[in-house]
């Protein structure tokens, strides 16, 4: 069709989507559904008379505006859409701006019924699946958070582009036979960069390189020089000058985007005034000694601010793990009823199918939740930890491998931030000698229990009373 906007017309009217079983109570009366797509997007909403109408739609942004509308006109008072892809984001803002009740579904809920599929049909059966009530809203945060989930998830894609031009330099220095990962641990720290870029230099003495150490490097220097007799050639000293110089852009990225991040953050509401926060982590080394990739301002503070808690103070999660979780779901908590709907969006519950009385399977859901993912790191960090949830970890780890001991551990990790952000309470450590008593108080429990369903009793080793 050559128009923006496109008439119901018969070919529409006598195509017949799938039916619904009867008795189903209408709900939401003037309910509209839109297929997105990437260069045109099918609208069903019904007219005056109640007669559902389709009409298409361009990308452009003045086609959204007559799409918003064409459903102005038909009393339309919420919409439904798939996430397809990115391109769901401008009709969503335009109809949101709009005054309209819209709502994000994701794809896999709205599956259309094997047969014959178009675009006609799915935004037709969209329209009438939300009509009945049958479809419920995917989380999206507040506008403000959008902004800053935007950036932080662009300074996690330069962060990755920073990796990948030093595993251009690591390749480039061994073809080189230039060994310098073997006596560094580091090839991105100060001894390793003040080399690489003496060589782009034109040094080319393995001594004077060696020379060049940091006083804190434990490899001698001798082996150091051993390890930098190699065979230069031209193409590799480009390739490695490239790299440096795109990895040094990168890096100027970075700190352009953690400014404009902190920007962001002093547009949020304060909470808590930020010169009262306090660290609690107890640094083994050198706490004044940025992390890789950390961001250039205090994170953990800004974050104190705003939150009016410190996410940071659980065992496990630093400040970048806690802006990743903010930056995902944003400051206000109450969007999740309780906290288990909160693991259950996050996929770290167990996922129960039930058949004829019997669970089937009950494995976690496959997600690409990022908050997820940041859980199940800073869990997989507590593996030597001297805390509660470090001993709960190596419990889990010892009786169902490393793999649900993460997500255990990731699914307690995702309570303690729900409870935190929802009744503003300071974390405690309970302490690793806490969780093995507590271990020991449910392991004699359940043998009292076993005991007296044997018509047995319980003595005591010592004493040879009964325990109680």
């Amino acid at each position: 069709m050559n128009n923006s906007i496109a008439p119901p017309n018969k070919h529409y009217r006598r195509r017949k989507g799938p039916q619904l079983p009867e008795g189903l109570s209408l709900i939401n009366r003037k309910a509209a559904g839109i297929d997105i797509g990437s260069q045109r997007h099918y609208v069903c909403a019904a007219d005056g008379d109640g007669i559902m109408q389709v009409a298409n739609f361009g990308c452009f942004t003045d086609d959204l505006r007559t799409l918003t509308q064409w459903l102005q006109a038909r009393d339309v008072q919420t919409v439904v859409m798939e996430s397809t892809g990115s391109y769901w984001i401008p009709v969503y803002r335009f109809l949101e701006e709009a005054g309209l009740e819209v709502l994000l579904v994701d794809t896999r809920h709205v599956k259309y019924v094997p047969g014959r599929k178009t675009d006609v049909l799915d935004c037709q059966w969209l329209q009438k699946l939300h009509a009945f009530g049958l479809l419920s809203s995917a989380f999206v945060p507040d506008g403000e958070i959008i902004a800053l989930r935007q950036l932080w998830r662009w300074r996690k894609t330069l962060v990755e582009a920073c990796s990948e031009q030093i595993q251009h330099m690591q390749r480039a220095l061994t073809e080189m036979n230039l060994h310098l990962q073997v006596v560094l641990s580091d090839i991105t720290g100060v001894t390793g960069m003040a080399i690489m870029r003496a060589i782009v230099a034109g040094e080319r003495d393995p001594v004077a390189l060696a020379q060049l150490k940091h006083p804190l490097v434990k490899s001698p220097q001798e082996e150091i020089a051993k390890a930098l007799d190699g065979h230069y050639r031209a193409e590799q000293l480009f390739i490695l000058k490239q790299a440096l110089e795109t990895y040094d852009y990168f890096h100027a990225q970075i700190t352009a985007c953690d400014a404009q991040i902190e920007q962001e953050m002093e547009s949020f509401e304060r909470k808590a005034d930020p010169d009262a926060f306090v660290s609690t982590k107890k640094h083994k080394k050198n706490p004044k000694k940025p992390r890789k990739n950390e961001p250039h301002f205090d994170m953990a503070r800004e974050l104190y601010a705003i939150l009016g808690v410190n996410l940071a103070s659980i065992d496990g999660i630093d400040a970048m793990t806690a802006f990743t979780i903010v930056s995902e779901i944003g400051t206000d908590i109450h969007r999740f009823p309780s906290v288990k709907c909160f693991t259950s969006w996050l996929g770290l519950c167990p996922n129960n199918e039930i058949t004829g009385g019997h669970v089937r399977r009950c494995r976690t859901k496959k997600t690409r939740n990022r908050v997820a993912q940041a859980l199940r790191i800073a869990a997989q960090s507590l593996w030597k930890s001297e805390t509660y949830l470090g001993a709960y970890y190596r419990r889990m780890n010892a009786r169902f491998g490393p793999k649900k001991a993460t997500t255990a551990t990731a699914h307690k990790l995702a309570r303690l931030v729900y409870h935190l952000l929802k009744h503003g309470q300071a974390y405690v450590d309970k302490g690793q000698q806490y969780e093995e008593e507590q271990h020991q108080i449910r392991k004699l429990r359940h043998a009292k229990k076993l005991a007296a369903e044997l018509g047995l009793a319980l003595l005591d080793q010592d004493t040879g009373e009964l325990v109680a």
